[in-house]
């Protein structure tokens, strides 16, 4: 699938937060997209301090790639490697737009926006070598050949994007990590936590960001 959000609805709440009327729920925080990345998905997985060459992140849902900026952002310089699962990837102007918000992710943007808007997706941004795999996770993730290292559990809510939060979809989240690998995501719904539990995963709950009480992490046990 390469066609965009924009063509399925795309609308700007305050000219700035994209939301997609397909899910209804904005592509980021609302309380500060990038201080929420930094909070649940670096902190969330001990990052940058896990960070070493080779290290693998994978992520469920890429969104507008902050996740991958902010993690470019904390990266001290080693060699690692990104891998994003994206069924509605949005367009170039869009992404470049909704990153305007986030001037520090912006300034370090424009590699990935060149590639992005070339059609490309493999590209490098500074030392991470990034993949963003286009389709249906259900159907991409369980032929994916990589594991990982740590994952960046971030698409829409559960309760407007249930397919992404599935327990056969977290299964292979757990098949495709590595020993001791972690996770870290934003929703503390009970049912992905115990989808989660069930796949293999130690799970543990921790205060939230911004107005969202709690958020859940993990360790593949």
């Amino acid at each position: 699938m390469t066609g965009g959000e924009q063509g399925q609805g795309l609308e700007w709440r305050d000219g700035v937060i994209p939301v997609s009327r397909r899910f209804d729920d904005p592509y980021f925080s609302l309380n500060d997209g990038l201080a929420e990345t930094g909070h649940v998905f670096l902190a969330g997985n001990d990052l940058p301090a896990r960070l070493c060459p080779g290290f693998q992140v994978a992520e469920l849902g890429f969104g507008t790639g902050l996740n991958l900026l902010a993690l470019h952002l904390c990266n001290p310089g080693h060699p690692i490697r990104f891998t994003s699962f994206e069924a509605f990837p949005l367009d170039t102007a869009e992404i470049a737009r909704a990153l305007d918000h986030f001037p520090q992710a912006r300034t370090v943007a424009e590699p990935f926006l060149a590639a992005w808007a070339k059609g490309a997706r493999r590209f490098d941004i500074g030392q991470i070598s990034a993949e963003i795999i286009i389709g249906d996770a259900r159907d991409t993730l369980p032929n994916w050949q990589g594991r990982a290292d740590a994952w960046f559990l971030d698409g829409f809510s559960p309760a407007k994007n249930p397919e992404l939060w599935a327990p056969e979809l977290l299964a292979e989240v757990a098949r495709h990590t590595t020993p001791g690998g972690t996770f870290a995501t934003y929703t503390a719904a009970g049912h992905v936590r115990r989808a989660l539990v069930e796949a293999g995963f130690a799970v543990d709950r921790r205060p939230g960001h911004g107005r969202k009480r709690h958020m859940s992490v993990g360790v593949l046990a």
